[in-house]
């Protein structure tokens, strides 16, 4: 079925933050300069805006991203921007992934007092984070900063720093960047240190799979095929470790230049960790194959991944059997 379109503006769905508004007025643009249609933001309330616990403890994946789909479904707006490291890696019944632009930088940042990095912190400063991925990582870095959940938009966590409440927040750097707000970074993390969230950095737009007029219109606009087979290969490897959006894992692929050099095929290099909860214990993996094949690579990963223990990692802590700090690592 092709639902033809007409001339209306199509409704961007987005949820209230100013990230999010940013974004979606970003996309929104890019749509009219791709594609000559007006468009018009509609704001959706989603439960991870409107529940303040943390996400980890709201008992599912999407919590960011079922009111947005649920208006598409509804014909209320006609098109759903989401960050794509909230997106569950299901597909959703009638609604089409049409375009994956291209990423930002994908690195998790920094932003303390008085201008300090990680490792200029004295022991006991309070750091914050909502993200067990990140809790994970950090832990294991053996800093001794007391690491405190927050939640909020970018102006509420770094809010928390300018107040004094805390020392320092870990946020992602796309969203700072396309804020306008990369002066206020105090250190970029290295992913060696701390991998990001599979597919961070990077947008999801969504519609109705049934408007295939309107997903060919959006993805010819603004799908960038080194971004999708990047991000395929990462949430893949997440979905193959049955690891939901919240989980102690991160993973970062690159298109890399072919073996042979200069002309030959691009490849895909792919790095990966599943963490225990208190970073204790990880596995990491690293492993490269053919552009065109993200799935079968994230595929092979995984299945190395949880061959050496992933699965078990990533289980809780059991706290009368006391663990000393390791890595299990290789590549392939």
């Amino acid at each position: 079925m092709t639902i033809q379109l007409n001339e209306r503006a199509l409704r961007v769905g987005t949820r209230a933050s100013a990230l999010a508004r940013t974004q979606s007025g970003q996309i929104a643009d890019a749509i009219t300069a791709g594609t000559g249609r007006e468009t018009v933001l509609v704001t959706v309330s989603t439960e991870g805006d409107t529940n303040p616990a943390p996400v980890a403890q709201l008992g599912s994946t999407g919590v960011f991203v079922s009111a947005l789909r649920d208006a598409l479904l509804a014909g209320h707006v006609d098109v759903a921007v989401h960050s794509l490291k909230d997106l569950p890696t299901a597909p959703a019944d009638g609604v089409a992934l049409a375009a994956i632009p291209v990423r930002e930088d994908p690195r998790d940042v920094v932003v303390a007092r008085d201008g300090l990095t990680l490792g200029e912190l004295v022991p006991g400063s309070k750091v914050g984070t909502g993200s067990p991925r990140r809790v994970a990582q950090l832990e294991a870095l053996g800093l001794g900063i007391d690491l405190v959940g927050v939640r909020g938009n970018v102006d509420t966590r770094i809010g928390k720093v300018r107040s004094g409440e805390l020392d320092a927040v870990v946020l992602a750097r796309a969203g700072l960047a396309r804020l306008g707000r990369l002066d206020e970074i105090t250190e970029v993390l290295d992913p060696i240190q701390v991998l990001p969230a599979p597919g961070q950095g990077a947008l999801a737009i969504e519609c109705r799979a049934a408007d295939t007029d309107l997903v060919a219109l959006l993805a010819g606009a603004l799908d960038d095929p080194h971004t999708r087979a990047a991000v395929t290969c990462e949430r893949t490897v997440l979905a193959e470790l049955e690891a939901g959006c919240s989980a102690p894992v991160g993973a970062l692929a690159d298109v890399v230049e072919g073996e042979d050099g200069p002309g030959s095929p691009p490849e895909l290099w792919i790095r990966a960790v599943a963490s225990s909860l208190d970073g204790a214990v990880a596995v990491r993996r690293s492993a490269s194959g053919p552009y065109a094949e993200p799935v079968e690579l994230g595929r092979k990963l995984a299945a190395e991944m949880i061959a050496d223990g992933a699965h078990d990692v990533m289980l809780p802590p059991v706290l009368d059997q006391p663990s000393s700090p390791g890595t299990i690592e290789a590549s392939s």
